[in-house]
């Protein structure tokens, strides 16, 4: 069993194994523990009966039950939000009160499912676009391309891929995930700490923003009443679609912990795809628990004999059609976009 050491946590529980004036400690469950979500966990405390009045249980700062004896709590699980749950044991004796804590991480109850594909239709790409954003609106492709001194905002043809419309930006900015709200266009940087609001006819630039707990751009989608946004962690934050602050955030878990590197983004039927960066693989979320549901293997999708050692880079870049329920993908500096069809892959029995 995989275990999860919380750094925010470990000198507190350190500090109170160490303080021998202490006398309540988790037994059970063991500090890190991968939990499924769903299983009942068993709260137990190493204390002795008749050397407290009471213990209040909390799970993060949600107050769960209060007892009088040693018995075991069992927590329910289901419905709770992946990841990282502190639990809080509040020992009261005489009025006074010590607290312990110990922590588990929250998974999946299911394994994600395996998608292989195939190509329905291939097109040109720009080798010169070091794609980080992709977004298909209007019957043609929008493209944030990336680098200091080589990043713009692109619109482009999807037959030919021919660049219709370009904005070049300054040398200091590495340009990187976009998506289209309404009649605006969103791009992100890198690490310069802001994004960009477009007209998305004119390309001229209506405005700024600046990040706030996610400190770097990564990917960007917008689901129709929100915008999520990567920063490379296992975060996909939710921004507001006007003022772009962040009003919180999910955190990404499949049964073997956190899925991180999530990258391009694309909304897509009610659930959040995303590359994951340096891999040939799209993730399929679930935007209210942040469970992975799928992956996709795309390896092999651009060919060997398509790749220039030094230039072509990683996969990075998914639009999608609604009407047509096309779905496109491409990657850095690649000389190909491609139009596939995902196939769910059958899991092979012991």
């Amino acid at each position: 069993m995989r275990k999860l050491l919380i750094p925010a946590l470990l000198s507190l529980v350190f500090a109170c194994k160490q303080d021998k004036s202490r006398t309540a400690a988790f037994l059970s469950p063991e500090e890190g523990q991968n939990i499924t979500v769903g299983q009942a966990v068993t709260l137990q405390l190493d204390i002795e009966q008749g050397s407290f009045d009471s213990i209040r249980y909390l799970v993060d700062t949600t107050y769960i039950t209060t007892k009088t004896t040693v018995d075991p709590v069992q927590l329910p699980t289901g419905g709770m939000q992946l990841g990282a749950r502190l639990l809080t044991a509040q020992v009261y004796k005489g009025g006074a009160a010590q607290e312990v804590t110990s922590n588990i991480l929250l998974l999946p109850a299911n394994a994600p499912a395996q998608y292989g594909y195939s190509v329905v239709n291939t097109y040109p790409h720009d080798t010169t676009s070091y794609t980080q954003g992709l977004e298909y609106h209007d019957g043609v492709f929008y493209e944030s391309d990336g680098e200091n001194g080589g990043s713009s905002l692109r619109k482009v043809e999807v037959q030919t891929g021919k660049v219709l419309k370009k904005v070049d930006l300054p040398a200091i900015i590495f340009a990187e995930g976009l998506t289209v709200v309404g009649d605006r266009i969103i791009q992100l940087t890198w690490k310069n700490g802001i994004g960009f609001i477009y007209d998305k006819n004119t390309f001229k630039k209506l405005g700024e923003f600046s990040y706030q707990a996610s400190q770097e751009g990564w990917g960007l989608a917008f689901d129709g009443t929100q915008i999520w946004k990567s920063d490379g962690s296992n975060r996909l934050y939710k921004l507001n679609k006007e003022t772009y602050k962040e009003e919180g955030f999910i955190e990404v878990y499949d049964t073997n912990g956190a899925v991180e590197q999530l990258n391009e983004l694309e909304f897509i039927d009610g659930k959040l795809y995303a590359n994951v960066y340096q891999t040939d693989k799209i993730v399929i979320i679930n935007p209210q628990s942040g469970a992975v549901e799928g992956v996709v293997d795309l390896k092999g999708i651009l060919p060997d004999s398509e790749r220039v050692e030094g230039i072509t880079d990683v996969l990075n870049g998914i639009a999608f059609d609604p009407a047509g329920k096309r779905l496109f993908v491409t990657g850095k500096k690649w000389s190909k976009l491609f139009q596939i069809k995902l196939a769910q892959q059958a899991i092979a029995s012991n």
